[in-house]
């Protein structure tokens, strides 16, 4: 069974920096993508940032660009998002999913949600002015 758990979110002032941690557990694939998305109150969940394991190459929102950072442990099969210079838009409950495939997966360039397989429960962030 693979498992995706988020931790990491709270109540942070504007301009201030979390860190988001993704584990995951049970995936079968080499190649997997893990993405982070998000989704605000009366908004569409949208995609934030993802890696690869294939590359290592990474996506970031334009929303996001400069001041978010994705980084993966593979031993530990983690994936951290580092966010900084938090704005009151990117307040939201924050999901990690995972998709994964048979054939690598390099040069990731966008993310869509019917990709991803497997979701965790979200964790939540919020950003006081």
């Amino acid at each position: 069974e693979v498992q995706v758990a988020e931790s990491g979110g709270g109540l942070v002032q504007a301009g201030g920096s979390l860190r988001l941690t993704c584990a995951t557990s049970g995936l079968i694939f080499a190649n997997r993508v893990i993405g982070w998305f998000r989704q605000a109150p009366g908004k569409e969940r949208e995609g934030v940032s993802c890696i690869s394991s294939s590359d290592g190459s990474t996506y970031y929102a334009d929303s996001v660009k400069g001041r978010f950072a994705i980084s993966s442990d593979q031993a530990k099969r983690t994936v951290t998002l580092e966010m900084n210079n938090l704005k009151a838009e990117d307040a939201a409950v924050y999901y990690c999913a995972a998709r994964e495939l048979l054939e690598p997966i390099t040069n990731v360039g966008g993310m869509a949600l019917w990709e991803y397989d497997y979701w965790g429960q979200g964790t939540q962030v919020t950003v006081s002015s």
